[in-house]
């Protein structure tokens, strides 16, 4: 093969891994059941039926009844629904929020960069859990504000690794050329920076889910996070957790989906194929 040749020959395609094939079918499975099951079996997962209480599975609850006999399969997907919601919603800010002002610190340097570098040490020294209970107090307890508090605590890394990375393509001799040849920092952006930070954030948002739906049952664990009766995983592992002999898989549904929405999560976050 000529020089010419190899010049013009694109790269090879890159494609997921075996990790990330797996991970995108558990998430879809993860999210099929979240909007999936209120379509298949119709159910209020606030109806109470205390005649039922830890029942066995039937026609209308597949996966049987919890304590105050609602449907655990209705709970279990309105549960999921919320916090994937809350979390793709707190990754979507953040990552907007971090990657732009990444840019901006490391296209215009000097005090700007100085400022935001400033600014993100100093939401990094306050705990995350912190920072999302301390937004709940001001907003109110709600998906709003969980959303809002996750995403001051995740913006920072998608800031500080766009930050290093657009810092080292805006050095490069191809930017430079287009800067002098008058194209605008958009065509920049879209042509020299987005293909290298692109494969970076879509790991970084990967890990930022995982994040927020565990903080978001951390604090529902410790019954400060979404209200009763509202269903949310960490608050339903705290109701079922005193009958968890009568009825133990009433409460390893919860963890179960947990573990997989996180397994999902950070088997999508393994680095692509070279």
């Amino acid at each position: 093969m000529s020089l010419s040749d190899a010049t013009l020959t694109p790269p090879a395609a890159r494609g997921p891994t075996p990790a990330q094939w797996a991970g995108g079918a558990i998430l879809l499975l993860v999210l099929g059941f979240a909007w999936g099951a209120p379509l298949l079996v119709p159910a209020d997962p606030l109806r109470q039926d205390l005649m039922r209480g830890l029942a066995g599975p039937d026609a209308a609850a597949p996966l049987g009844y919890d304590h105050l006999g609602r449907s655990l399969m209705a709970r279990l997907a309105a549960a999921l629904r919320l916090s994937l919601s809350i979390a793709g919603v707190a990754v979507l800010l953040a990552g907007v929020l971090g990657t732009g002002l990444g840019v901006l610190a490391a296209w215009r340097g000097g005090w700007v960069d100085r400022a935001l570098v400033l600014l993100a040490d100093s939401v990094l020294a306050l705990p995350g859990l912190l920072m999302v209970l301390i937004i709940g107090v001001i907003i109110s307890n709600t998906p709003l504000a969980f959303a809002i508090g996750l995403t001051l605590v995740l913006w920072i890394e998608f800031f500080r690794l766009t930050r290093a990375t657009a810092a080292r393509l805006l050095a490069a001799p191809g930017v430079q050329a287009s800067r002098l040849l008058g194209f605008g920092p958009g065509y920049v952006f879209r042509r020299h920076l987005w293909p290298d930070l692109a494969p970076m954030l879509l790991t970084v948002a990967a890990f930022g889910a995982a994040t927020a739906i565990m903080l978001i049952a951390a604090l529902g664990f410790v019954s400060v996070g979404i209200r009763a009766p509202r269903p949310e995983l960490g608050q339903m592992m705290v109701e079922l957790l005193p009958y968890y002999r009568e009825a133990p898989m009433a409460l390893f549904l919860p963890v179960i989906a947990i573990f997989l929405t996180i397994l999902a999560l950070n088997l999508l976050a393994q680095g692509r194929r070279p």
